[in-house]
C-alpha cells in the first residue's frame, strides 16, 4: 500500500514553506500521497518569489486526496499581506498550529497515515494564545498521551531525551529513577514498532561530568540512573550504562548502539547536530499516530532567501513513509 503523508506548513514566516516545496518539487509520487496543510496562499507567495513550482491538486477534504498528486488542504484564511518574512506574528503561529492539529485529527482518524510538521515558532504560537513549549507537548495532549520520547535519528544515529524543553537548573531534580525506566522501556519499544529494529542496544548517559566519577562529582548515576538500568536489564531489555557523554561521543561507542538515551536536551541535541550533517529528523515515540519533524527551526535569518536546505524535511518525510510503511504491514 502507498501510504498518505500529510504536511503541516509551520510557520509561514519563516522556512517551512520553502523546505516543503523544495523537497516536494523533487518527490516520486509512486510511493506516497503528499497532503499540504495550511493555506494556498502561502504556497502561491512562496512559489513565485522562490522561482519553484509544484503542481498540486486542491481539496476541501481527506476524502478528496488524489493519489499520485500533491494535494492542498487550505485550511487557514491568510492573505499576501499577512506574510512578513523573518517577523513573529500572532497570525503565523496560529495558522501553524491550526495545520498541526488537523493533521494530528487526520492521523488519528485514520486518513492519513502519518504527519511531517514543518518547523514552527514558539514566539509566534505563544502570541497565539498557545501555551506549549514546542510540538511534542502539544502533540501528546492533543492525543490524550502521558509518556512521550523525543527521539533524534539519522539511518546510523538515534539519540532519545530523558526531559525535553525545560531549563537547565531544573533537569537534575527531574531526575528519578521510576521516569528513566519509562523512558528506556518507550525508545525501546519505538526501536523495535516504529524503526523495525528487532533486538535493540540501548546506551544510556550519565548527568554529571565523568558520569558523577563513583559520587565525586554528583550522585544521580548512583541514585537513579544505574538502578533504573539495571531493572531494565532484568525485564530482557539490552540496555547498558551510565556513560559519560564526552568520552563516549568522542571515542564513537555510539557507533556500537542502535541508540542514546540522553539525560537532557543540549546533552542528546548537540552531538546529534554535530554528527547528523543536517539530515537528521525529530521522531516523538510513544503517539498513538506516526510523526516526524526536520531537525531545524524557522530560521527566520535566512527567510524568503532560497538558501533553506530541504535535506533534513526530505529525511523526516523519507522516514515518516518508512515507518508508515511498517505499521500498515504489521496490521496486514
Amino acid at each position: 500500500m502507498k501510504p498518505t503523508i500529510a504536511i503541516s506548513m509551520g510557520d509561514f514566516n519563516g522556512v517551512g514553506p520553502e523546505v516543503v516545496l523544495k523537497h516536494l518539487s523533487n518527490l516520486d509520487l509512486s510511493s506516497s500521497t503528499p497532503v499540504i496543510i495550511g493555506s494556498e496562499t502561502v504556497f502561491q507567495f512562496y512559489e513565485k518569489s522562490l522561482n519553484i513550482y509544484v503542481d498540486r491538486h486542491r481539496i476541501s477534504g481527506t476524502s478528496d486526496i488524489k493519489e499520485d498528486s500533491v494535494n492542498m488542504m487550505s485550511i487557514s484564511d491568510i492573505d499576501e499581506a499577512d506574510i512578513q518574512q523573518s517577523k513573529i506574528t500572532k497570525k503565523a503561529g496560529l495558522a501553524s498550529m491550526k495545520a498541526v492539529e488537523y493533521g494530528i485529527n487526520s492521523c488519528l482518524a485514520g486518513q492519513t497515515d502519518a504527519l511531517v510538521t514543518a518547523p514552527i515558532s514558539k514566539e509566534a504560537i505563544h502570541k497565539a494564545g498557545y501555551n506549549y513549549p514546542g510540538h511534542t507537548e502539544f502533540l501528546a495532549e492533543k492525543t490524550g498521551t502521558e509518556l512521550v520520547t523525543m527521539i533524534l535519528a539519522t539511518d546510523q544515529l538515534r539519540v532519545g531525551l530523558l526531559t525535553g524543553h525545560i531549563p537547565i537548573k531544573e533537569v537534575a531534580g527531574s531526575i528519578n529513577s521510576n521516569d528513566i525506566i519509562c523512558k528506556i522501556e518507550s525508545l525501546e519499544k519505538s526501536l523495535r514498532e516504529n524503526f523495525g529494529i528487532n533486538h535493540p542496544k540501548i546506551a544510556v548517559m550519565g548527568l554529571n561530568p565523568h558520569a558523577g566519577d563513583g559520587g565525586v562529582l554528583g550522585s544521580e548515576e548512583t541514585n537513579y540512573i544505574q538502578p533504573a538500568v539495571n531493572e531494565v536489564q532484568n525485564k530482557g531489555i539490552d540496555a547498558e550504562g551510565p556513560f559519560p557523554a564526552d568520552g563516549f561521543f568522542g571515542s564513537r561507542k555510539h557507533t556500537q548502539y542502535d541508540a542514546i538515551l540522553a539525560m537532557y536536551h543540549d546533552q542528546g541535541l548537540i552531538p546529534f547536530k554535530a554528527l547528523s550533517f543536517g539530515k537528521g529528523v525529530n521522531f516523538t515515540a510513544g503517539l498513538p499516530i506516526i510523526r516526524t519533524s526536520p531537525d531545524h527551526g524557522t530560521a527566520f535569518n535566512i527567510a524568503g532567501q532560497n538558501k533553506a536546505n530541504p535535506d533534513s524535511f526530505t529525511s523526516a518525510y523519507d522516514l515518516a513513509v518508512k515507518m508508515a510503511l511498517i505499521k500498515i504491514n504489521r496490521k496486514n
